[in-house]
């Protein structure tokens, strides 16, 4: 047997087409100056990274009341500005001392010159423990200029204070400045932190010191290419992209796009071994791996692209960033990165170069095989097990809690927070968020006395008018965001709507989080069914069958479950979250059913390959988990390693989805893919392709031989 020299074309079958090994060759290098092209005009839109646009939380439903409410305060003269209050207290609990008043009157001054007042209003003293100073600033002050007036206020209202007398700055432009915060740097440290967590993994994997480069390199460009398509797309569309949407399109890029290129190489590796022209080896990897992939990246997309039809803007900015993002790994994955892996030769595999002429034989000692034998002994009971793990792990979400509280959203609570804890202490538990009261003039004083009668609504105070409109602040009892607030906002509004031509309005900061909840309830019901169909449609249309995927979609929604209840047990023992925020469960949801299916579809597709090729349905599936059973393994391995990169992030949302959806991955790879899927495969028999029959079909060629 002649030995492969690393990088040489040695002869072999006939490769692409049945030409000669120029044409592909020069075909591969057309391929990466096409892409270099693309490349330059990609970033001519705009910046690499531009993938937000805009650093709000994006989330509030155009038709609620709370977004009616806040286009219509910006009709008022009031509502050109937005206080910035500074809250003065003792750290250690004790009243103001009248030395210290002094103190916070000779701050006042100073402070409210950096507003647009010519003085501060205040200082108000609170029950004799805590005085407030609000700094009026302009409502549309955004970014970089509200960072900055904040940062002025807040050393100017410090300065010249002695213990154990503070100064906090809370209000709605401290709260943009701290998010701002927040994720200032974050995607530079998320970048860091995924193609970290990506090269390590694809190292220990490959076992090369060169090859995982070449996968890293091309996920990592198309991840630049991603952002600022959407940075430069979403404005024409009329889509609006958070800063956190942001850094899960960077996750969902990395994870799915390093996943297609495990798949890719692996193959390709295989296919080494049985030609000498890495061309040829190349096209029938293409030809082996493209189907699945094109089908588990359509899945995704068109899961992701339901989120349009959702009433949250926020939503729908991450459905249309998320999109974006596969499809161009998918590209990536499936156009440049074979281009990336031919043209070096074989040497791109050193110390373990593969050569022609040494089949990969199905290992029957290997790991994948023993467990495969293992769940072919004892079906049913492996799938009893396997469903009563799954069931398990869901009862821990039987307590689950969702509604998380704007303050409790951040893992280091930000001064802003900590300035309306300090405001609670001595007011009303909604004072610290009230709710905004909008009317007609002529019905102002009617709108007035009904919200003083509603119960859990602790004051209500007149604002000023307009020839349009008049306002009205009302302080809840409850604090924002818990059951007791939710129903008196209810009440509120009901009592309200009731008042002839008043055409009230409920909006404000606490209302605008209840109508958030409540759009998340409605975009569950709509987007759930949707998800479950349209992966229904791909696994039909690329099975061919009826029976095999809703058995397989009915193992993604049980791991969910399961990887929520567990998850729900680590938030509780070992974060201690006090709740899930509201839009976890539905994204965590999307997630794991359109990204946990493909590791499915890996699995049967070359199950039902092996079918194609004369194998019986119970030989097919045991030789499919041992040739596939590294591959995926390690891709759901790195994915959900990648989704746990979101816990770097100092939002509790995005740690949120990162465990959700790591476990879930884990869960699909190492049980369901493994045990469970296996073993109803077997159960069923020939059933499992019904009404397909692909033991009598012809096998397509460019397969793996046995």
């Amino acid at each position: 047997m002649s030995r492969t020299i690393p990088g040489r074309l040695q002869p072999g079958p006939a490769d692409l087409s049945g030409t000669g090994p120029r044409r592909p060759e020069r075909l591969a290098w057309l391929v990466l100056l096409l892409t270099l092209v693309g490349l330059a005009a990609a970033f001519s839109l705009g910046p690499s990274g531009a993938a937000t646009t805009d650093s709000g939380d994006g989330g509030l439903p155009a038709a609620s009341q709370s977004a009616q409410v806040a286009d219509i305060v910006k009709t008022f003269p009031s509502g050109s500005v937005a206080p910035a209050v500074v809250v003065y207290d003792n750290s250690d609990g004790r009243p103001l001392t009248g030395a210290q008043l002094d103190q916070i009157t000779r701050r006042a001054q100073p402070l409210g010159a950096l507003g647009l007042a010519p003085e501060a209003a205040g200082p108000v003293v609170l029950k004799g423990k805590v005085a407030t100073v609000a700094v009026l600033l302009p409502a549309d002050a955004g970014g970089e200029r509200n960072t900055a007036a904040i940062e002025k206020i807040r050393q100017t209202a410090a300065d010249g204070i002695t213990q154990p007398l503070r100064a906090q700055v809370t209000g709605g432009p401290a709260f943009r400045a701290d998010v701002a915060a927040v994720f200032k740097g974050a995607d530079t440290t998320l970048l860091i932190a995924t193609a970290s967590v990506v090269g390590l993994l694809l190292l220990v994997t490959y076992r090369s010191p060169v090859l995982w480069l070449v996968p890293l390199a091309v996920v990592a460009t198309g991840d630049q290419v991603a952002a600022v398509l959407v940075g430069a797309l979403a404005p024409h569309a009329g889509i609006e992209v958070s800063a956190s949407s942001a850094g899960i399109l960077s996750v969902l890029v990395f994870g799915a796009g390093t996943d297609y290129a495990l798949l890719l190489v692996s193959r390709y590796r295989d296919e080494l071994h049985l030609t000498g022209d890495r061309f040829t080896a190349m096209a029938r990897a293409w030809r082996g791996t493209a189907p699945s992939v094109v089908a588990s990246g359509t899945t995704v997309v068109l899961s992701l692209l339901t989120l349009l039809a959702a009433e949250l803007t926020g939503n729908r900015g991450l459905g249309f960033a998320g999109a974006i993002g596969i499809l161009v790994a998918m590209g990536f994955a499936l156009i440049v990165l074979p281009a990336v892996l031919v043209l070096p030769g074989r040497w791109l595999f050193w110390p373990l170069i593969p050569e022609a002429g040494q089949a990969p034989a199905v290992d029957r000692r290997g790991v994948w095989a023993r467990i495969g034998t293992a769940v072919a002994r004892r079906p049913a009971r492996v799938a009893l097990a396997g469903s009563a793990l799954l069931v398990l792990l869901s009862c821990g979400a039987l307590d689950l809690h969702t509604g998380l509280a704007r303050s409790d959203s951040f893992r280091k609570t930000p001064e802003a927070v900590l300035g309306q804890r300090t405001l609670a202490t001595v007011q009303p538990a909604g004072a610290g968020e009230p709710l905004t009261l909008i009317s007609t003039p002529a019905a102002a004083d009617e709108v007035l006395a009904a919200a003083r009668r509603t119960p859990g609504v602790a004051s209500v105070t007149a604002g000023d008018r307009t020839a349009a409109h008049a306002r009205a602040t009302a302080v809840l009892a409850a604090g924002p965001g818990t059951d007791a607030s939710d129903a008196a906002i209810t009440r509120l509004r009901s009592d309200l709507a009731g008042i002839p031509g008043a055409r009230a309005l409920v909006g404000g900061t606490t209302a605008e989080n209840y109508d958030v909840e409540r759009a998340t309830e409605h975009d569950t019901r709509l987007v759930v069914p949707l998800v479950l169909a349209i992966v229904c449609m791909v696994l039909i249309a690329l099975l061919r069958s009826l029976v095999a995927p809703l058995l397989l979609v009915a193992t993604v929604i049980a791991s969910y479950f399961a990887a929520l209840g567990a998850s729900w047990i680590i938030f509780r023992t070992v974060y201690d979250f006090p709740a899930l925020d509201i839009t976890v469960p539905l994204l965590s949801f999307l997630f794991l059913v359109a990204l946990g299916v493909d590791y499915n579809i890996f699995l049967i597709a070359r199950a039902r390959e092996e079918t194609l090729a004369g194998h019986p349905t119970r030989t097919a599936i045991l030789r499919s988990l041992s040739v596939t059973g590294g591959v995926i393994t390690s891709a759901g391995i790195l994915l959900a390693a990648v989704f746990a990169v979101l816990g770097v992030l100092p939002l509790i949302t995005l740690t949120q989805i990162g465990v959700i959806v790591g476990i879930g991955v884990l869960l699909d790879t190492l049980l369901v893919r493994t045990v469970l899927v296996p073993a109803l495969v077997l159960l069923t028999g020939k059933r499992f392709w019904w009404p397909g029959r692909p033991e009598q079909e012809t096998a397509r060629p460019g397969g793996l031989p046995g």
